[in-house]
């Protein structure tokens, strides 16, 4: 991981002028900081969040870093809100050293956040585990009655199954997916390696790509904004720690068996 600092420091109709500095004796939280041999310490670059144009302005070693890492870098820039764009704006970022950027945006892959070791480490792969924990989750929301309840099955490395539901108020059906994972680590809160099934995203990425960001910028978003749902982000991320975490994404409503069961029960319990 690498950290960085961003500043919009000029406006030129609808380009932005931004400094990018490099905030070498910064540190994650447990992720080390690679040593890619980042000579300067500052460059500056122009975008227009209007044509989403990119253009590098000096030529140096952070510049090369940048240029290396283009789409990790275009993908910040262009999630962030137009009007989020202002003089003054400053925001802290981060990036893996040679991310596999397809991996993480492949659905089929298997996305691992490690933090069983010293060091916090999260990668994708084709196939995982065989002999672990899993935990299939599912949420529902009824967003006109302000209730929802979420389910999640438990198979044990011997195949069998232990089911749990819970209603939920005032929340959304975003938040009730991320309680059913965390309701998930809180009964296999002494099992090391686990699995979450998910059909939800905003559970995947959440914790092994977006919440490196936000932690460092005091849980705010690129555009500036409180992370919604702050203190069950907060709760999720400390029961993962010293945990090999495996992260699998199914389609919803696909007949996956598990994933069709907790939809079921997670309706039920609604009533």
């Amino acid at each position: 991981m690498l950290v960085f600092s961003m500043e919009i420091v000029e406006k030129l109709g609808d380009v932005y002028k931004i400094r990018i500095e490099h905030k070498q004796d910064e540190n994650i939280q447990g992720y080390a900081q690679s040593n890619i041999g980042i000579n300067h310490k500052k460059a500056y670059v122009e975008f227009s969040p209007k044509s989403k144009e990119l253009s590098f302005l000096e030529d140096n070693t952070l510049t090369d870093y940048l240029k290396e890492n283009e789409y990790q870098f275009r993908k910040l820039l262009h999630n962030k809100r137009p009007r989020s764009y202002y003089v003054g704006f400053k925001l802290i970022f981060s990036f893996r050293d040679k991310k596999d950027v397809a991996g993480f945006n492949d659905r089929k892959k298997i996305v691992v956040l490690d933090k069983s070791g010293y060091e916090v480490d999260s990668y994708v792969m084709d196939k995982g585990d065989d002999r672990i924990h899993k935990i299939y989750t599912d949420g529902s929301f009824l967003e006109k009655q302000n209730k929802g309840a979420f389910a999640l099955i438990i198979e044990d490395l011997e195949g069998n199954y232990k089911t749990h539901s819970e209603k939920v108020f005032e929340s959304g059906s975003s938040q009730t997916e991320l309680m059913a994972a965390m309701k998930g680590l809180e009964i296999l809160k002494d099992v090391e390696k686990i699995r979450i099934v998910t059909d939800s995203q905003y559970v995947r990425k959440g914790l092994t790509e977006w919440i490196f960001c936000w932690k460092i910028n005091g849980w705010l978003t690129a555009n500036g904004e409180k992370v919604k749902d702050i203190d069950n982000w907060v709760k999720f991320d400390k029961l993962t720690e010293g945990k090999y975490i495996e992260f699998q994404w199914v389609k919803g409503h696909s007949d996956h068996f598990e994933n069709t069961l907790c939809d079921l029960y997670a309706k039920e319990a609604t009533k």
